[in-house]
């Protein structure tokens, strides 16, 4: 009896856990720029805390300087992207 109550619960739960989803809750749609937008502040973040943590020592001079650049280009990637889109407006 415990046996076949075990595997009714085992069968149940893979059913559970493996079934597909049928309703999905889709987020808000963006726009490009909302986007932009949001990987502006996520790069601004990431050069705030390369800073910190380059003046904590966490980091050579080399490779803060690299990282830097790195995340100074794509900052201003997005900025120019950024100004087109609002320019088309």
């Amino acid at each position: 009896m415990i046996y076949a109550a075990c595997a009714l619960f085992a069968v149940g739960l893979f059913a559970y856990v493996f079934a597909p989803v049928r309703d999905l809750a889709h987020g808000e749609q963006k726009s490009r720029l909302a986007y932009l937008r949001e990987r502006k502040d996520a790069i601004y973040d990431n050069l705030r805390d390369l800073n910190f943590e380059f003046n904590a020592g966490k980091f050579p001079e080399a490779d803060y300087a690299e990282m830097r650049a790195g995340l100074e280009d794509e900052a201003a990637r997005v900025l120019a992207e950024m100004d087109t889109l609002e320019r088309r407006k």
